[in-house]
């Protein structure tokens, strides 16, 4: 039978989402996962979204925990940074650009973002053109691109000014803006990070030689992110096939149609979470991934928790067409109002969003502090679910170097009573 007769079941569509995700597999493993591994992981979600907030670990490593369980961060640290290095043959694999936000993104997808520089270093898209344009601004952006040239990598601290920006969200003085502008238009790239704070250097002290530099029109470039934004997500709507890399959805609908008719991607009926019948896109690469999933050869079986960022709910609203679960960032919310937690991670078990969780860690005492837990309504809280889920929290306790957990809120109090048992 062909895709476009077949009604897939909303456990395939799942099963698919979480496979290409890297999010379907049981953790068995008993060693830590190599450098291969953790490049890999990258590479099959695409991108993998930085974040600053760092009550756990930062959101950028807890999404590769959630796949691959315990692993050594530095990993993660030498392939995007080598240490600084600026060798032409140093040994980066991944580098900082904008994708979905502020991402780790594999080096062989260079020259796909090469289009965003050039279109970012003519004012399109920026919000610093106007700063930009300013002839004392032009100068100032000149005089600190040679001085990088000429001594080598730098922070903002290095040309720090007390003139800021008016309005700017953050408030940045020049230098901060200059350097992201420059990085912004790929003049420079992020060579190294110390205490978080991005050190900034030439790309070609940074991007190793083999990689591609030849560029593609923007539309080429557009329509290669839409790949690989596809075939990461699985499966979506249409219109949610640029949510992945943010882009404009009246700007990706026409390449999404050509994809279609080239036959790159291809229409299928499913029914979703609200028991209708749906037109959704899978990437023709992963629809027999589709089937073996509808005959039951492919499952979701794997029990973790997902950053708030994670590339799992970049499509906007997948997260209650498929899970119906609303996935919510509460850190920016005035704490009265806040109704999860401050960095609340969603529950992943099987092929279900069963619940979230507000943790902290406190590296001073070894102690993982879960502020609120929470179950999904409807969600049972078995033995079964304490144990699988009381599994995940012990690696995720061993990844934070955390010895004791204690649980302060529970909704429902037995789940937290079963799985403090559980431990």
């Amino acid at each position: 039978m062909s895709s476009s007769q077949t009604v897939y079941p909303l456990k395939a569509i799942r099963a698919l989402a979480l496979h290409t995700q890297g999010l379907a597999t049981p953790n068995r493993r008993r060693g830590k996962p190599s450098i291969e591994e953790v490049y890999s992981a990258v590479e099959r979600v695409g991108w993998v979204q930085i974040d600053t907030l760092q009550v756990v670990n930062r959101s950028q490593y807890i999404a590769l925990w959630s796949r691959l369980g315990d692993y050594d961060m530095g990993h993660l640290d030498k392939l995007l940074f080598d240490g600084g290095s600026t060798s032409p043959e140093n040994e980066r694999r991944l580098f900082e650009y904008w994708a979905h936000a502020a991402c780790i993104i594999p080096l062989t997808s260079y020259c796909w973002l090469m289009p965003m520089m050039s279109r970012r270093a003519s004012g399109r898209g920026t919000w610093h053109r106007k700063w930009v344009a300013d002839p004392d601004n032009a100068q100032f952006v000149g005089t600190l691109l040679e001085r990088i040239k000429e001594d080598g990598a730098a922070r903002p601290a290095d040309f720090r000014t007390d003139k800021r920006a008016p309005g700017t969200w953050w408030n940045w003085d020049n230098a901060k803006i200059a350097l992201e502008h420059l990085y912004d238009i790929g003049t420079l790239a992020i060579s190294n990070r110390v205490n978080f704070q991005r050190i900034y250097d030439v790309r070609e002290r940074v991007i190793p030689q083999w990689v591609d530099r030849s560029e593609p029109t923007e539309e080429e470039g557009l329509k290669r992110m839409l790949e690989i934004s596809l075939r990461s997500l699985g499966a979506c709507e249409p219109a949610q096939v640029g949510d992945y890399f943010h882009g404009k959805r009246t700007e990706a609908k026409p390449l999404v149609e050509s994809l279609i008719e080239n036959g790159t991607f291809v229409k299928v009926n499913a029914k979703l979470a609200d028991r209708n019948v749906h037109e959704l896109l899978v990437h023709g690469e992963n629809l027999r991934m589709l089937e073996m999933a509808a005959d039951g050869e492919v499952r979701a079986s794997r029990t973790t928790f997902l950053t708030p960022f994670d590339s799992l709910f970049w499509a906007r609203g997948r997260d209650m067409s498929l899970w119906k679960f609303r996935q919510t960032l509460e850190c920016y919310v005035p704490e009265p109002k806040r109704i999860w937690g401050y960095f609340c991670l969603p529950i992943l078990y099987g092929d279900r969003l069963v619940g979230r969780f507000d943790p902290k860690v406190e590296r001073k005492t070894g102690v993982l502090r879960i502020k609120a837990l929470h179950l999904e309504p409807g969600v049972r809280p078995s033995a079964k679910l304490a144990t699988s889920v009381a599994r995940a929290m012990r690696d995720f306790m061993k990844f934070h170097n955390a010895n004791d957990l204690v649980i302060e809120h529970s909704d429902p109090i037995e789940f937290g009573e079963k799985l403090s048992a559980a431990l």
